[in-house]
C-alpha cells in the first residue's frame, strides 16, 4: 500500500468544505499516480499547506467506448474519505509538494496522521433555515424558499444550528464558519 498527498485547489477546497461528499474525484492527474487502496492526505492551501482529509484509492470502472478498444489515460482519480478535518487543518509543511499529486514516505504519513487530532463520535445536530417567502401559496412558498437556497446558497444565506434537545446554544453559521448576526454588537 502506497501513501500519497493529493493537493486540491483553493477553490476545490471551499467546496469541499461547504458541502459534503463522500468522494473527491480528480481528472487530470498524471503518472505516476495513486493505486486503488493507497492512502492519501488531501491538502489545500498553496501558501500555507495544510491536511484537511484522509481518504483511500478507490478503484474505478472506466466507461469503455467499444469503437474505441485502448483505455486511456484520463481515467479519474477517486479518493474515499475516511477522516474529515475541514475544521481543524494540520500543517502540512514537511511535505515535499512539487507536484498536485506526490508520494509521502510512510514515516511522514504516520506523522501527519499522528497530530490529527482523534475523532469524535457522531452528535445530532438541529439545522435551520428560515426565511420569509411572499408567495399565494404555501406549495409556492415551498418552490421559492428552495430557489432562494440554490441561489444564494452557504456563501449568503446563515445556517442556524444547536446541539439537540439544547436550542439556547444555536449559532448562525456562514461560509461554514460561525458567524455573529447580532447588528448590535456590530455597532461597538
Amino acid at each position: 500500500m502506497g501513501h500519497w498527498a493529493v493537493v486540491i485547489s483553493d477553490e476545490r477546497h471551499e467546496a469541499e468544505r461547504l458541502f459534503h461528499h463522500d468522494t473527491l474525484e480528480l481528472t487530470g492527474v498524471e503518472r505516476p499516480r495513486p493505486a486503488p487502496g493507497d492512502e492519501v492526505l488531501v491538502v489545500a492551501g498553496q501558501e500555507r499547506p495544510a491536511v484537511v482529509a484522509l481518504g483511500r484509492v478507490r478503484p474505478v470502472e472506466p466507461e469503455r467506448d467499444p469503437d474505441d478498444p485502448a483505455p486511456g489515460d484520463d481515467e479519474p482519480l477517486v479518493v474515499t474519505y475516511t477522516r474529515r478535518v475541514f475544521d481543524e487543518p494540520v500543517p502540512a509543511e514537511r511535505l515535499a509538494l512539487d507536484r498536485p499529486v506526490a508520494p509521502v514516505d510512510p514515516e511522514t504519513f504516520q506523522a501527519i496522521m499522528g497530530s490529527l487530532r482523534p475523532a469524535v463520535d457522531r452528535s445530532t445536530w438541529m439545522v435551520s433555515l428560515a426565511l420569509p417567502i411572499e408567495a399565494p401559496s404555501r406549495a409556492e412558498a415551498v418552490r421559492v424558499f428552495w430557489s432562494y437556497v440554490m441561489e444564494l446558497g452557504p456563501r449568503e444565506l446563515p445556517a442556524f444550528v444547536s446541539p439537540a434537545g439544547d436550542e439556547l446554544a444555536m449559532q448562525a453559521f456562514v461560509l461554514g464558519e460561525a458567524a455573529n448576526l447580532d447588528p448590535e454588537e456590530d455597532e461597538d
